[in-house]
C-alpha cells in the first residue's frame, strides 16, 4: 500500500513538474497575423533591459472585444521562476489593451491591437525568460508569445564552421563561441552560467545545457564539433502580396470572390537538387500593402493557395506549410490535403498582405517533425544564430541573462 502511494505521489509530482514548463500558446482562429518584436526587424523579441517590445495583432471578428495583458518570468528551462510580480515587475499588468482600431475599407473586416511594453502601466525590473500571456474578457488563455531580457555585462564572440563529421559534412553547421566575462566576476562558471543556441529564432530546435568546454581566464570556450551542430536546411520559399491585383514570378493566378485568392505556382521538392542561393528572411514575414498608407489597417487578407506535388516518400505522413505567419504551428489551417484528381497536396490559409517566406514539413506517424525532407539540408544555407547567456549566482532566484552573441552562416569556415 505505502508502494503505490508513493507511485501515486512521483507521478503528480511529475506531472505538476511538467505542467510547470511554459510553452507558446497559438491563437484561435479569429485571431491573426501576430506580430511581436523588439528594436530590430526580426519578429524574436530580444531587448535590453529598458528596450520596448510591441505587440500587434488582428482579430477578424471586429467585435471591438476586450483583451488583457499578463507578464509571467521564467527560468533557464522555461519553468516558471521563483520571483514574485513585484521583483520582476514596476507597476501592474492584468491591463485592458487600450490601443486598437477598426481596418479600413478592407473585404475582411478586423480589430486591429497594439501594445507596447514599458508602458504608463508596467517596466520590467529583471532580465531573463519571459512570457506574455493574452486574455480575452472571460479570462481565458487566447495566446502566449516568449520573449528575452539581458543585460550587457559579457561579450560573446561566436562563429559558424562546417561539420568535421563526415556523415554530415554536406549538411550541418556547426556554432564555436566564446564568452568572455571581463570584470564580470564568474566564480564557478561551470555551474552559475549556462547558454541556448537559437537557429532563426525557432526555439523548437534550440540547443540547451552545453558546458564551456574550457576556460582561459575570464574566457568560456565553446569548440564543440558534434555537440553545437544543426542541420544546415534550405533557404525559405516566399511570396508578395502587397501589391493584390499584381500576379508575380511566385503567383500563378488572382481570382476574386468573397476575398481575393492568390494562387502560388505548385512548389516542388528541392532535397535532391543542388543548392541554390537565394535571400530569404529565415521564415519570417512582413505585412504590407500598396493599396494604402497604413500597413495595420488597411492590409487586406486574402486566401493564399498552396500546392506541391504528392512523392512516395511522403507515405501517408501528414505536409504543413511552416512559417513565423502562425508561429511555426502544425495544426489544421496549414495542413494539405490530396486532391485525387490532379495529385497534388493542397491547402489554402487565410494571411493578410505582404512578404512571406514559408517552407513544407513532414509529420510523421510517431508525431516527430521532418523539417527537411522536402527542402533538404546543405551546409551553405545561410541561418541566423543567436546566444544567450544565463547566469544564476550561489542563492540567487532566478536565471538572468548576462549577454547574447550573434552570428551567421554567410561566413562559414572549415
Amino acid at each position: 500500500m505505502l508502494r503505490k502511494l508513493t507511485q501515486v505521489f512521483f507521478l503528480l509530482f511529475t506531472s505538476l513538474s511538467v505542467a510547470q514548463i511554459q510553452q507558446e500558446i497559438n491563437p484561435p482562429e479569429h485571431i491573426k497575423t501576430v506580430i511581436f518584436g523588439g528594436p530590430t526587424e526580426d519578429q524574436f523579441p530580444v531587448i535590453e533591459l529598458g528596450e520596448t517590445i510591441k505587440l500587434e495583432f488582428d482579430d477578424i471578428t471586429a467585435n471591438e472585444r476586450d483583451y488583457y495583458y499578463k507578464i509571467v518570468h521564467c527560468d533557464y528551462d522555461w519553468s516558471i521562476s521563483q520571483l514574485l510580480k513585484s521583483q520582476y515587475l514596476t507597476g501592474v499588468d492584468n491591463q485592458r489593451i487600450v490601443d486598437y482600431e477598426n481596418s479600413y475599407s478592407t473585404l475582411q473586416s478586423y480589430s486591429n491591437y497594439k501594445l507596447s511594453i514599458p508602458n504608463d502601466n508596467v517596466r520590467l525590473k529583471v532580465s531573463g525568460n519571459y512570457i506574455l500571456e493574452i486574455y480575452d474578457d472571460n479570462y481565458e488563455l487566447q495566446f502566449s508569445r516568449k520573449f528575452v531580457v539581458f543585460k550587457d555585462l559579457v561579450t560573446v564572440g561566436a562563429t559558424v564552421k562546417r561539420s568535421r563529421d563526415f556523415n554530415f559534412l554536406n549538411e550541418k553547421q556547426v556554432v564555436q563561441f566564446n564568452i568572455n566575462s571581463g570584470n564580470f566576476q564568474l566564480v564557478n562558471p561551470k555551474k552559475e552560467v549556462k547558454v541556448a543556441i537559437i537557429q532563426n529564432y525557432q526555439w523548437e530546435t534550440a540547443i540547451y545545457d552545453i558546458a564551456p568546454q574550457y576556460t582561459l581566464g575570464s574566457e568560456l570556450v565553446y569548440k564543440y564539433d558534434q555537440e553545437t551542430s544543426f542541420f544546415g536546411g534550405n533557404e525559405f520559399l516566399n511570396f508578395d502580396t502587397s501589391d493584390l491585383r499584381a500576379p508575380s514570378s511566385q503567383i500563378g493566378r488572382i481570382e476574386i470572390e468573397d476575398l481575393y485568392h492568390h494562387y502560388l505556382f505548385s512548389d516542388g521538392y528541392r532535397s535532391m537538387d543542388p543548392y541554390t542561393y537565394f535571400p530569404d528572411i529565415n521564415g519570417d514575414f512582413v505585412v504590407r500593402t500598396q493599396q494604402g498608407d497604413d500597413n495595420s489597417r488597411e492590409a487586406e487578407y486574402s486566401m493564399v493557395h498552396f500546392s506541391l506535388p504528392y512523392d512516395p516518400m511522403l507515405n501517408l505522413d501528414e505536409v504543413y506549410v511552416f512559417g513565423k505567419f502562425n508561429n511555426y504551428a502544425l495544426n489544421d489551417e496549414n495542413r494539405l490535403t490530396y486532391n485525387e484528381e490532379n495529385g497534388m497536396m493542397e491547402g489554402t490559409i487565410k494571411m493578410k498582405q505582404g512578404f512571406y517566406n514559408y517552407k513544407y514539413v513532414v509529420k510523421r506517424e510517431d508525431a516527430t517533425i521532418d523539417l527537411n525532407l522536402i527542402s533538404g539540408n546543405f551546409h551553405f544555407t545561410e541561418n541566423n544564430y543567436l546566444i544567450l547567456v544565463y547566469y544564476r549566482n550561489f542563492g540567487e532566484q532566478y536565471d538572468s541573462i548576462i549577454g547574447i552573441g550573434n552570428a551567421n552562416s554567410r561566413s562559414i569556415s572549415n
